[in-house]
């Protein structure tokens, strides 16, 4: 049997410098709990507001793993 079966996980990051660290700091998180990440999505992207000046970035991501276990 061959090809892959993997695990759909969905999490939310934020940081306050940019995107891409909330979404390398979601990963990281997952990653302490689950091995063999394999890919993400990013499914959606916003950002909160104070003051006129963006306080925070915010990613809802869909991340893929192996070692599914039924």
């Amino acid at each position: 049997m061959s090809g892959h079966v993997y695990k759909l996980i969905e999490l939310a990051g934020s940081s306050p410098k940019s995107y891409e660290d909330a979404i390398e700091g979601a990963i990281a998180k997952l990653g302490e709990e689950a091995n063999e990440l394999r890919w993400f999505e990013v499914r959606e992207m916003r950002g909160h507001i104070d003051k006129g000046k963006v306080a925070h970035y915010q990613v809802v991501l869909r991340v893929g793993y192996e070692g599914y276990r039924p």
